[in-house]
């Protein structure tokens, strides 16, 4: 490949200076940041291309823009007040949808010449090395944490919101009780424990088409130090979402590869899973296994969501709301003498339980539709950088139900979805 083109230089700020940003308090603010200059070259180049299916997500948008309407409005059984944190936390996710889908069509309207897809490939890879550091410094330092430049400039009635505080506040992990007592949860360098699970899982993907389908005998060297590097901080994570989606991406490389390769796939998980059960990392994973604390958290807050959006079920609330009481409580939020009755907002146990709330069914299921029809055009797409990218695509249809898509998640599958759309482009104009 030769040196990178000028028209490049948005994308490989935002994922190869990722660290930096997250150092600054932007994170996956920085989209937002990115997106003008974006703009300014997409209008500088119309007509701008789509891809096929791209007028579901402009209807995801459309709809997101009315369901402002309901900000103010509150389902039954919920409490809260209307003010600046659910004005805030509306006005940044929505610059978020309009940023990512300039990001989308900002890759669409790059040339191969311009960024080649290996080379956009690679700097998802560079990304995974990013996380996986920022999980070792998490399972090693679990304590570091500072006050980012950023959350210095806001004004405290825009840092103290609880979503604003998360994206800006720099921390190596989440102390969470998981196990009964305080363990850390891997989070550098994302805004929670479970955005870098899903974050590596599919940063994942693409290492390894970067590093080993395409790489030679040194990259292919340093990828397995990587990856056993790697799985200290998976985990360690107690993410059993992500746990899920690696065995989902296993089960999916061995039935779609060829039946000679397959062989060999079995073997190598074989053999993973057995230096896996002998190393002293078995015994936490199964600790975690008999403790699923928050199954019945999630039960009521997936419940008490589904309840919510029935009461909108065409343009839901525009934000989060908050049930009353807890699966063990009808008493409303913390206390001084029930410090265990709060609950996570409605919605923020998965993306599709966010979008149910925040934009009721249909929001939900144009979201489905979206990634769905992702798989679908692409599934005989056997080429590597294809197959990556429907696995992807699977991922986050399996992720929508445990892990919230914003901030980071959200941008990784949109960039997945680039990679798709882009070789599509790059097999047509070959036949």
């Amino acid at each position: 490949m030769t040196g990178p083109h000028p028209a490049s230089w948005p994308i490989a700020v935002l994922l190869i200076g990722y660290p930096v940003w997250w150092m600054l308090g932007f994170g996956g603010l920085a989209v937002i940041v990115l997106a003008p200059p974006m703009a300014v070259v997409l209008w500088r180049r119309r007509p701008v291309r789509v891809p096929k299916g791209f007028g579901i997500w402009l209807l995801l948008l459309a709809g997101y823009l009315v369901s402002a309407l309901m900000l103010g409005e509150m389902p039954p059984d919920t409490y809260g007040e209307f003010g600046a944190g659910r004005i805030i936390g509306y006005l940044m996710r929505l610059a978020l949808y309009v940023s990512m889908t300039i990001m989308v069509l900002y890759l669409g309207s790059l040339t191969e010449h311009e960024l080649p897809q290996l080379r956009l490939v690679r700097m998802l890879g560079a990304l995974f090395v990013t996380t996986v550091a920022g999980g070792l410094l998490g399972v090693f330092a679990p304590q570091v944490q500072f006050t980012s430049p950023v959350e210095r400039l806001l004004p405290g009635w825009i840092s103290g919101n609880s979503f604003v505080q998360n994206l800006i506040h720099p921390t190596a992990a989440q102390m969470q009780k998981v196990l009964g007592h305080a363990s850390p949860r891997p989070e550098a360098p994302f805004e929670w424990a479970n955005a870098w699970g899903s974050n590596l899982s599919v940063l994942l993907v693409w290492f390894v088409v970067g590093w080993w389908v395409y790489g030679g005998p040194h990259r292919r060297l340093a990828a397995l130090v990587l990856l056993a590097l790697a799985s200290i901080p998976v985990v360690y994570s107690l993410n059993r979402g992500l746990w899920i989606g690696l065995g989902v991406a296993a089960a999916y490389l061995i039935l779609r590869t060829s039946a000679r390769r397959r062989l060999v796939m079995c073997a190598a998980v074989a053999a993973g899973a057995l230096a896996f059960v002998l190393s002293p990392l078995q015994p936490l994973v199964a600790q975690r296994l008999d403790n699923p604390h928050s199954n019945d958290i999630r039960a009521f807050t997936v419940s008490s969501t589904i309840a919510a959006a029935g009461t909108s079920p065409f343009i839901g609330y525009g934000n989060n709301r908050s049930a009353r009481g807890n699966y063990r409580t009808i008493t409303t939020g913390k206390s001084d003498w029930c410090d265990t009755c709060g609950h996570p907002p409605l919605g923020s146990d998965g993306q599709l339980w966010h979008l149910m709330i925040t934009q009721g069914f249909v929001g939900a299921a144009l979201y489905v539709a979206f990634f769905a029809g992702a798989v679908r055009r692409h599934w005989s797409d056997r080429s590597p950088i294809g197959a990556a990218g429907v696995l992807v695509m699977i991922l986050t249809l399996l992720y929508m139900f445990v892990y919230d898509g914003l901030v980071t998640p959200l941008i990784l599958y949109l960039i997945s979805f680039a990679l798709l759309w882009r070789n599509t482009m790059a097999r047509g104009a070959t036949e």
